[in-house]
């Protein structure tokens, strides 16, 4: 970008830096006030724990799917009025969470409007970052918002479970919306940083994006609601995203503008660096829904209890991420990258084994810990190796990318990790009923039936409601079935973020045999996570 260097008074202050930091927070700490309160939100608006968890993933796919169009929507119209109504389209998104009374207002304000706004301020911060500040100021201030995103992760689900149990998970989405709202008072002393590059807009190029990944995960979604049209919803989203990649190879060769540079591809280093953010970040997505969902509607946790349960996998990703950035060269990036996937797949291996045995949270510590040191490890390589070989000029564009490919990824895991879960539960339940030797033929088709339509993910004294009316032998048969189906419907659930890690270590001895990365031209990723 060519533009005169700022004056001294135009720099940067300390307290702006601060500002743009509490918009990363906001955006981390949000998945998490609502992981932690499922089981809540679930009670309160008398919904279903599948209708909630695909809010969390429609939120990821919407960031996802218009970051791209939205970093151009902000060339366009300026970065700091895109910065600041995505601020604002968040904040509806949070206080939507602290008056619905319903799973449609949350999906509509909180996962849609919300994901707008992410899609809007998030790569417009970085370019305010950018702008804003100079050389070493620029790069602390790019420290401190990604120490404030990990920050968040770290303490999020702590401070969610606390405000949801002590006072309403409401509270902690309207303490959201207050730190934006300062965040926006502030910003009035944020320069705004025009753009002089080419101004026109791909919008083939966008439609196609938005339809590639919002088919996919859509048709997941679909599919563990027991939906027709699944087959055409996945169709739809592949054949999308393969026409998208025609689009951008054959507007390239053309020399016209396009949605996102296919040469930014051409580097090796670039491709894996960003495939393998995609399966980290599958992983996490596929850790951060099943796991709140077993500890608050199978072992009956409050959020609190859960939020506490979770912190040694958000504790130690946050403290060994910050240990692997700072010995950052002692090392080479692909051999720490190896080192992650191995103790992620070793870790979900072990919780898939202990499952069946595990009844309070502290059989969990020991492999979460290593799933978090795993994914610091992870967190602490993977955007710096991605972005390593991108020119100054194009970094920005490159940032986007992983930043998409991520919130993808995310969603991607939640969506199939939770639709696996919920789906294993349903068919388990049907065939261990119909095959019981305690339950009455004539009764078993109509058990599986209601377990199947009513239960979900139940706690057992939420299913002994149901079952009141029955006989003791018949209640407890069928509390032993719903034990015995829900561990396998997480164990099958856990196998999506086993996958992904097992892919990532192929894919990490694939990068042991490339060179290493030069040196970043410019880390302007602006995230530890």
């Amino acid at each position: 970008m060519n533009r005169t260097a700022p004056s001294a008074d135009d720099i940067g202050t300390p307290r702006q830096g601060i500002l743009l930091a509490a918009a990363m927070f906001v955006f981390v700490i949000d998945t998490s006030f609502m992981n932690v309160s499922i089981s809540a939100v679930v009670h309160d608006l008398d919904t279903t724990v599948s209708g909630v968890q695909s809010a969390v993933a429609i939120e990821a796919l919407v960031s996802a799917a218009f970051i791209l169009i939205s970093s151009k929507m902000g060339d366009l119209f300026g970065r700091k009025r895109a910065f600041v109504v995505g601020m604002l389209f968040y904040a509806v998104g949070a206080l939507a969470m602290v008056f619905a009374q319903s799973l449609t207002a949350i999906i509509v304000f909180w996962a849609v409007l919300g994901g707008l706004g992410a899609s809007l301020y998030l790569p417009a911060m970085q370019s305010l970052i950018h702008g804003n500040f100079e050389g070493k100021a620029r790069a602390k201030v790019f420290a401190l918002v990604g120490a404030s995103g990990a920050i968040a992760a770290a303490i999020g689900p702590l401070i969610g479970g606390f405000v949801t149990t002590v006072l309403s998970w409401r509270v902690g989405f309207l303490i959201e919306a207050l730190i934006i709202l300062a965040v926006l008072i502030g910003s009035r002393g944020i320069r705004d940083v025009p753009y002089a590059g080419d101004r026109s807009i791909d919008v083939v190029g966008a439609f196609l994006s938005v339809v590639g990944m919002g088919g996919l995960v859509i048709g997941v979604l679909v599919w563990q609601e027991g939906g027709e049209s699944v087959a055409l919803l996945l169709g739809i989203g592949s054949a999308a995203m393969a026409g998208l990649v025609y689009w951008l190879l054959r507007r390239k060769r053309q020399g016209r503008p396009v949605l996102l540079d296919p040469t930014l591809f051409g580097s090796q280093l670039f491709r894996t660096g960003v495939s393998q953010i995609f399966l980290q970040q599958v992983a996490l997505g596929g850790l951060l829904i099943a796991l709140p969902i077993y500890l608050q509607l199978v072992w009956g946790y409050n959020a609190l209890e859960a939020g506490v349960t979770l912190a040694p996998l958000s504790l130690t990703m946050f403290g060994v991420a910050l240990l692997a950035g700072r010995r950052a060269g002692r090392r080479r990036a692909s051999s720490i990258v190896r080192a992650g996937f191995v103790l992620l797949a070793a870790s979900v291996a072990l919780l898939v084994l202990l499952v069946p045995r595990a009844d309070s949270g502290w059989h969990l510590v020991i492999p979460l810990m290593l799933a978090g040191a795993g994914l610091g490890l992870l967190a602490s390589q993977l955007n710096n190796y991605a972005l390593a070989p991108i020119s100054e000029e194009r970094v920005g564009e490159a940032a986007g990318v992983t930043s998409a490919t991520g919130s993808f990824g995310l969603s991607f895991g939640l969506a199939f990790a939770g639709a696996i879960m919920l789906a294993t539960l349903s068919i388990s339940f049907t065939n261990l009923a119909e095959s019981s030797e305690v339950l009455p033929p004539a009764d078993q088709q109509r058990v599986a039936q209601v377990l199947e339509d009513d239960a979900q993910v139940m706690s057992d004294a939420q299913l002994g409601e149901l079952l009141v009316d029955q006989p003791e032998d018949v209640q407890e048969e069928v509390l032993s079935i719903n034990d015995d189906a829900r561990d396998l419907a997480l164990q099958v659930a856990l196998l999506v973020a086993l996958l992904a890690a097992l892919t990532g270590i192929a894919v990490a001895f694939r990068m042991m045999r490339l060179p290493d990365p030069a040196p970043a031209a410019a880390d302007d990723s602006g995230s530890v996570l």
